[in-house]
């Protein structure tokens, strides 16, 4: 058989087919694994077969090419964003000897071994004892009282991070109607969320991140009403980001280093948020100044190496609980607010990376708690001392005289003769902060008139015995292993 028969990749062959693909680098080669070229008329066929092995073993193709005419990376990432193939439910046969504690368990079951089926490669075994019934003595699975029933046990979490794991998340992971915790990241993960997770309505945390996920935003988060931890970071999802994600009662948002592009939602404000993490997507437009409605909650963002091109909000300092703020590899023009002064609580400052010019404010340099200063590769013309005794700065590739690795005295001119308009970016206004209408005061009152004192008190109400009781404590589900959810720095 030719090698363009075996693997063709023009546009209309892929089109008409689901392709089923692993490429993995070897020395000199590109070894790709081709689980299923599938046509549409083949595809009952397919569905008709009721061992997963078969499948495999029908479909397994091994080609290997020499790195002159293999399929290059570009056309492994293209293929890699189509859908993977589905096992069809009818594919997985239940033992009839087997026997369950609950139904619960019984549909986790379904759930895990449909998941180990669409696993390709596990070289740590995380799930090489996932057989039987008793699935709570499953590696990476934790088991803990189900909410509406504390006398059945269920699946409350999920921890497969850093197993190095290739394959994707079958539609029966959906039968996981408990689950509070589900933790993959650090794995090889591909394809899309499916949309049966719109079942795991107790859904804490989400943590589907440094995998190889593609497409759109997984629109089926926004509908996860108890979700409060998404982390998305370091996949292939690209587009816009929908608004609805910042309606969301969420506390923390990782959906760095993807495809994300366009202008940020005007709504981004809305969100309860206390970290969100922007970084490395292709984000255009202003400086998102509603983020200034997040004074009360927001305490790290991080939106560096995006295309936002705007002047800083004048009153940007609002923002008193932010620790981390990292606009550094964007556009940001004009000077650097004196309302930054205002941020006691921060400690790490950076606006690197931009087109800053002017002088530094002396008091920001002088915030309490500021160890990290970060603004090299700028135009600023003048620094205080103070900035100099931080304990980390980077003032480098400025137009500071006096102070080593400065940009040159023709490069500084050419761009401080040209004035910065920050009305001409025609960005949102910042939001703006009414104090409270006062209240009238009080009526004064004049004293009530003396009354003489009773004859007798009158002795304390008695304690009912049929007082009702105190609430019950409230049910604590397991916390998830130490190395997740991953720390919410920047550094992460």
């Amino acid at each position: 058989m030719a090698r363009s028969d075996m693997v063709r990749s023009d546009e209309a062959y892929v089109n008409e087919h689901e392709l089923l693909l692993v490429a993995m680098p070897l020395p000199g080669h590109l070894l790709v694994v081709a689980l299923g070229l599938v046509s549409p008329r083949d595809k009952g066929l397919l569905a008709a077969k009721t061992n997963a092995n078969a499948v495999y073993d029908s479909l397994a193709l091994y080609v290997s090419m020499s790195s002159n005419g293999g399929l290059t990376y570009s056309q492994v990432k293209q293929i890699r964003h189509r859908q993977l193939l589905s096992y069809n439910a009818d594919l997985l046969v239940i033992d009839p000897s087997l026997v369950f504690e609950n139904p619960r368990i019984k549909n986790a079951y379904i759930a895990l071994q449909a998941w180990k089926l669409a696993i390709l490669s596990d070289p740590y075994n995380m799930t090489s004892n996932w057989v039987g019934s008793d699935v709570c003595n499953y590696t990476s699975v934790f088991c803990w009282r189900s909410l509406d029933d504390p006398l059945e046990r269920t699946i409350a979490g999920i921890d497969l991070n850093r197993g190095d794991i290739a394959g994707y998340l079958p539609d029966e992971l959906g039968l996981l109607y408990d689950i509070a915790v589900f933790h993959i990241n650090s794995n090889r993960f591909c394809g899309t969320v499916p949309r049966s997770f719109l079942n795991l309505k107790l859904l804490f945390e989400l943590d589907l991140s440094n995998n190889r996920f593609a497409g759109k935003f997984p629109q089926v988060v926004l509908q996860l009403p108890k979700l409060k931890y998404l982390d998305i970071r370091y996949n292939e999802f690209e587009g816009k980001l929908p608004k609805e994600l910042f309606d969301k009662d969420l506390d923390a948002i990782f959906i760095n280093d993807n495809r994300f592009a366009f202008d940020l939602p005007e709504n981004i404000g809305n969100s309860p948020v206390s970290v969100i993490v922007l970084a490395n997507n292709k984000f255009r437009g202003c400086f998102p100044a509603s983020l200034l409605n997040m004074s009360r909650t927001l305490n790290e963002i991080i939106l560096m190496n995006n295309g936002f091109q705007s002047c800083l909000p004048i009153n940007i300092g609002m923002m008193k609980n932010l620790t981390v703020l990292d606009v550094s590899f964007n556009r940001i023009m004009g000077t650097l607010p004196e309302s930054i002064a205002a941020m006691v609580s921060l400690t790490e400052l950076n606006v690197g990376h931009n087109m800053l010019s002017g002088k530094i404010p002396a008091r920001v340099c002088s915030l309490p708690n500021l160890i990290n200063f970060t603004y090299d590769y700028n135009f600023f013309t003048d620094e205080p001392p103070t900035c100099l005794n931080l304990l980390d700065f980077d003032d480098r590739r400025n137009c500071l005289r006096g102070r080593p690795m400065q940009r040159s005295t023709l490069q500084c001119k050419i761009f401080l003769n040209q004035p910065v308009y920050c009305n001409s970016f025609k960005c949102a206004p910042p939001p703006v902060f009414s104090p409270p209408p006062r209240l009238p005061p009080p009526p004064i009152q004049s004293p009530p008139p003396p009354s003489p004192p009773p004859r007798s008190s009158p002795p304390p109400p008695p304690v009912s015995v049929y007082s009702p009781p105190p609430p019950p404590p409230p049910i604590i589900l397991p916390s998830p292993p130490p190395n997740s959810p991953p720390q919410s720095s920047y550094h992460a």
